[in-house]
């Protein structure tokens, strides 16, 4: 699925997104939870993530992301991406490359 596939009240089945900004984390329902937004991209566009508890703090800025079973949704004139309560998000690439080994020839 691409950014360009999403639209209001559907089920995310699969996506994979880089985070290009993210948001000061905040608490909310009393501070009984934590979240965030994300501005996250892939080649067909721009869309809002939204990190919910502790994948707040697992993602960052330049990481690429893979949401498995979330949703989209408006929210306030903007559609949103979350994993929401049954599904997975999980970080598949960081966001600095890992030195690469030179090869002893």
């Amino acid at each position: 699925m691409k950014v360009s596939d999403l639209k209001d009240k559907t089920q995310v089945d699969e996506i994979t997104l880089k985070i290009v900004e993210k948001e000061e984390p905040k608490d909310v329902r009393g501070g009984t939870l934590k979240m965030c937004n994300c501005t996250a991209e892939d080649d067909t566009g721009k869309v809002t993530v939204t990190l919910w508890q502790a994948d707040v703090d697992k993602v960052n800025v330049g990481d690429t992301i893979k949401i498995t079973k979330g949703w989209a949704q408006d929210y306030q004139g903007k559609l949103q991406v979350s994993s929401g309560r049954f599904g997975q998000l999980e970080v598949v690439g960081g966001s600095e490359e890992a030195p690469k080994e030179e090869s002893a020839e």
